[in-house]
């Protein structure tokens, strides 16, 4: 065991791990405590969940950059030199980034392997399933900012919320087992084809199931469900469709519309919206794609 003093410099560290939006960094460790730096990119959701050891306490100083963090529907605007902390913490905390940014973050446990390994493995399959399939560039991004937004606007629990946010970053994943060429076929497929596709909402639950993400397992199996019971796996139908589904199959159908595919190159965003209202009612929810419609004025995309 280490023990005295010890002087590091500015680019030093124990272990780190990097991710598309943020960076871990572990500075120091000892007893249980651990002392890191966390780099996130602007315009990025945060969840900070209550600790399986109530009495633990995170501690969160803003070296730079901005936020907004989120109390008791109360929004309190964060910046360099503020900071905050959580102890005997029992509901999820979020918090959104303005700009890039940097905190001095400690904690009475140890979380830094939790944090790092939970997602990494996750996030590079995910890239893996991006490489696969040239026209899905940043579409896991997309699909994830249009389901958080809606959620947010539908005024779910952060807890909704923070699962919404990872089981759309990881929806897609089972298509790491269907073959290159029928994900890159630019015609029709066939039965047998398309049978393969099917197989990706299981395959994909399958693989966060043994995972800290086990619980939005059910959301990825149900993405592709439809209300009237003509979507896949398993034909289920309406209220049998949870909502974190229901949001994630809009935001997935809006950006499969909107972006080139190698069958058809991408639609207006008001033509896919058209086509969203058509189908409210038999395929998508009319609440939810009325909210992400509200969501698109808003910022003038429509």
């Amino acid at each position: 065991m280490n023990t005295g003093v010890h002087i590091c410099t500015h680019d030093e560290y124990i272990e780190k791990t990097v991710q598309d939006s943020a960076e871990l960094r572990l500075l120091a460790k000892g007893d249980g405590t651990e002392v890191m730096i966390q780099k996130i990119k602007g315009n990025e959701t945060v969840f900070i969940e209550p600790s399986a050891l109530s009495e633990t306490m995170e501690f969160f100083y803003i070296l730079n950059g901005e936020l907004e963090l989120y109390k008791n529907n109360c929004k309190s605007m964060l910046k360099k030199g503020d900071f905050f902390y959580v102890h005997h913490l029992n509901e999820t905390v979020q918090f959104c980034t303005l700009d890039d940014v940097e905190l001095l973050y400690f904690s009475t446990q140890p979380l830094f392997h939790y944090l790092s390994n939970a997602i990494k493995e996750l996030s590079e399959l995910s890239k893996k399933v991006e490489t696969k399939d040239k026209y899905t560039h940043g579409h896991n991004k997309r699909v994830k900012d249009y389901s958080v937004k809606i959620a947010n606007k539908l005024n779910l629990s952060k807890e909704v919320i923070e699962n919404i946010l990872f089981a759309s970053l990881f929806h897609d994943l089972g298509k790491i087992n269907v073959p290159d060429e029928i994900l890159n076929k630019p015609g029709g497929l066939t039965d047998e084809e398309f049978d393969y596709i099917k197989k990706h909402p299981l395959d994909g639950a399958n693989l966060v199931e043994k995972t800290y993400f086990k619980n939005i397992k059910k959301i990825i199996i149900q993405h592709h469900e439809r209300l009237n019971g003509s979507g896949y796996p398993n034909g289920i139908q309406g209220d049998d469709i949870v909502v974190e589904a229901r949001i994630i199959a809009i935001s997935d159908t809006y950006d499969a519309m909107t972006t080139n595919r190698q069958y058809r190159k991408a639609l207006s965003p008001q033509i896919a919206i058209d086509e969203l209202r058509k189908l409210s009612r038999t395929h998508y929810d009319e609440d939810i794609v009325s909210t992400f419609i509200n969501i698109l004025k808003e910022e003038g995309e429509i």
